[in-house]
């Protein structure tokens, strides 16, 4: 546990509105809180360091010190149904994936007294049950990993019996008996609880948390030696309201509960047999929920103290300092422009939807050598490895071995703070999304530029109003993650005469969605192609939280060049490499563009890994969207042999989809194109690009071309198309 951290309610606001801090502090001094407004949040001396103007005079406060805790895992819980005094059985089928972990419950109504089936210590089904004393047994037969059992355990008072079975459903060589056991003794009344626990034992806090999928859970009346098929006291559906938290209980007493912590739900369960790939088509054959004990969508801590944005205080980045001895921490939010209004001609597009894809992200290749170059710039020392109280990425798994599919900033959000570095980087200063994306705050500063920040959640709930009266919308270094309404919103921005800056590499790339009653979580698919972390299972790929066909935007007919003029092409290191201006940039159409650029090479040198092209590189490709009246105004060159194609351009090891040798598909094209309502777009085609931007650490050449482009894009005069 961090001495002293915090998470907040939203990361964006407007004057009048709320954000919501809760804190937790191990000391004994109150935190001091004040605001700052982030300008630079790259620590790296070589470059204009971290930049913060302080505004006490505008809010400072002081709260006490108080430790907030949370449960990490998923699990579900419903009303206990009214129980019979005579037998009872509960039952499940279960997909476990570490039976071996140790006990974890299955379905628990086990309170100080109660009844329990469970995973046992010993990998197999166990059942429980407690009054006076404890009575327990075990199948004595190990569950295998992804494999689908039937479970259940009776309880007989009158005859002091307990019983547990297990039967395996898709054995691999035929169908098997099913495997039981039982025990007699006395054990006395039992006191039922208040509630029923799915995935895990029933406490507060809850232990035993289960990794796997549980489907149709279920109290039935009477006792069994075999698979139970009597009368249901209450009875789970999990196939029902799948995009929802609410697990409906179709038996006599509508006992309905909810999900904690945002199991997956939309999961293949035991009917499943590869006839449908989508849950919206075959509910009954998805009626599974993958439960994790590293599910964390809400910490649930309460609130220390609330910021009410003041009115007239400027758009832009804000954060809030926490001090408490010689504890630090800081949480950053934005400032968006009163509803309806502008304050700027350009409109800096954030994207949060990303930021949160990435939060936490526990690194592979996260080492001492780390550790020491963040000590030497005097980054941020808090390291996801090693806080997993706080859960990780989507880039990073379950316990389990299973791909983490949902984000939520409702916790400490590690990865977005100023100062954090992501990569190890010694040409530069190894950083991505939020503290990567104050490079272009810092040059507009510097060039005097004004602008709006809005953030994706803001693009998402307000769609194409948001934005349509910027002359001028440009991304920042990696827009990789988008709803269907912000990719909308877009492309309804352009096609109206927007203008249209794309300053990143791999942007518009995967589907997300929100949850519709947790819009804070988000959710992942990754299925069926892709530079990606992790495989959705087959017949996973469609999104739980609104149904759609998740993945790719390019495998939904929407490759991000049908946007922006260029899509991801290329992966390789956080290693830069140079532009090379190619002659159609001369042309007076453009010639615009690199006025005062005489050099033929721009992008030598930056802070994002010493090159204005790298990581993640983007190109263009008619056949992908580009309009054939695109200009390509300078390509990059000199990448090294780690750069790798993405995996959707390539056929075989000899042949790629647009018929290009792989390794001329390695490189990054600058484009521009005008639209038919007077509207243009600009694309750079980089992650790397912005981190050539600062006048400390960038190159001249970079910044002046980018600072054309904005003072020509909100210019009103309109564009001609060629």
């Amino acid at each position: 546990m961090l001495a002293l951290t915090g998470y907040i309610d939203r990361l964006s606001a407007r004057p009048g509105e709320d954000i919501a801090f809760k804190l937790s502090s191990t000391g004994t001094d109150p935190v001091s809180v004040r605001l700052v407004r982030v300008v630079s949040a790259d620590p790296n001396p070589a470059g204009p360091g971290i930049i913060e103007h302080d505004l006490s005079e505008v809010f400072t406060t002081s709260v006490p010190s108080r430790v907030q805790t949370h449960t990490v895992g998923s699990w579900g819980t419903a009303p206990l149904p009214p129980m019979p005094e005579g037998p009872v059985t509960l039952s499940a089928t279960i997909w476990p994936t570490s039976p071996k972990k140790g006990e974890q419950g299955i379905v628990c109504a086990l309170g100080p007294t109660g009844f329990a089936l469970t995973v046992g210590a010993d990998g197999c089904t166990n059942a429980v049950v407690t009054g006076e004393g404890t009575l327990s047994v075990s199948t004595g037969a190990p569950l295998s990993a992804h494999n689908w059992y039937r479970v259940w355990a009776s309880w007989d008072p009158s005859a002091g019996k307990l019983t547990v079975g297990q039967h395996a459903i898709h054995p691999p060589f035929g169908a098997e008996p099913p495997v039981g056991a039982s025990t007699t003794g006395t054990v006395g009344a039992i006191e039922w609880p208040e509630v029923v626990t799915f995935a895990a034992r029933s406490g507060a806090p809850v232990s035993g948390l289960y990794n796997g999928k549980i489907e149709a859970p279920a109290i039935i009346a009477g006792a069994y030696d075999v698979p139970p098929e009597g009368e249901a006291i209450a009875a789970w559906d999990f196939s029902r309201q799948i995009s929802s938290t609410m697990l409906e209980d179709t038996g006599p007493h509508a006992c309905h509960g909810s999900i904690v912590n945002l199991p997956a739900r939309g999961m293949t369960g035991s009917l499943w047999a590869a006839k449908e790939m989508a849950w919206t088509n075959a509910p009954a054959d998805y009626g599974a929920i993958h439960f994790h004990d590293t599910d964390l969508s809400d910490c649930g801590w309460e609130t220390d103290f609330t910021f009410t944005v003041p009115e007239g205080l400027r758009s832009g980045a804000y954060a809030m300092r926490l001090t408490c001895g010689a504890e630090e921490d800081s949480i950053p939010f934005y400032v968006v422009p009163p509803r309806g209004t502008r304050t700027a001609d350009l409109c800096v597009l954030i994207p949060t939807l990303t930021y949160v894809v990435y939060q936490n992200f526990a690194r592979p290749d996260f080492g001492p050598a780390y550790r020491e170059r963040v000590a030497q710039l005097g980054g941020t020392p808090s390291f996801p490895a090693d806080h997993p109280e706080y859960a990780f990425s989507t880039y990073n798994l379950h316990s389990d071995g299973s791909g983490v599919c949902h984000s939520s900033h409702l916790r400490p959000f590690l990865t977005m703070r100023p100062g954090h570095l992501s990569y190890l980087d010694y040409r530069g200063s190894g950083l991505r999304h939020y503290s990567a994306d104050t490079h272009l705050l810092y040059f507009l500063e510097a060039e005097g530029i004004e602008y709006d920040i809005v953030t994706d959640h803001d693009l998402d709930e307000e769609g194409l109003a948001l934005i349509a009266d910027y002359p001028c919308v440009t991304t920042t270094s990696h827009p990789e993650y988008h709803t269907e309404t912000t990719l909308d919103a877009l492309l309804e921005y352009r096609n109206e005469g927007g203008r249209f800056i794309y300053l990143g590499g791999n942007g518009f790339y995967w589907r997300v969605a929100r949850h519709p009653e947790v819009p804070e979580a988000i959710e992942i698919r990754r299925g069926e192609g892709g530079i990606r972390a992790w495989a959705a299972e087959p017949g996973e790929y469609h999104n739980a939280f609104d149904g759609a066909y998740g993945g790719l935007w390019r495998r939904s007919g929407r490759p991000p060049q049908a946007l922006a003029g260029v899509g991801f092409s290329s992966q390789g290191p956080l290693d830069g490499a140079p532009y090379r201006i190619l002659p159609a940039a001369r042309d007076p159409r453009v010639s615009w563009i690199f006025e005062g650029v005489e050099q033929e090479v721009i992008g030598d040198a930056g802070l994002s890994g010493g090159g204005a092209a790298g990581f993640e590189l983007d190109r263009a490709d008619v056949r992908l969207g580009t309009p054939e009246h695109t200009v390509i105004l300078a390509r990059s060159f000199g990448h090294s042999d780690a750069f790798i194609v993405v995996h959707e351009e390539m056929l075989t090891h000899l042949t790629t989809v647009p018929q290009e040798p792989a390794h001329d598909l390695v490189r990054a094209e600058i484009v521009f194109f005008e639209t038919p309502k007077g509207g243009a777009v600009f694309s750079t085609g980089s992650i790397t690009f912005c981190g050539s931007l600062p006048d400390e650490g960038g190159e001249p050449g970079t910044a002046r071309m980018l600072a054309n482009v904005i003072r020509r894009f909100i210019d009103p005069a309109p564009f001609a198309m060629p």
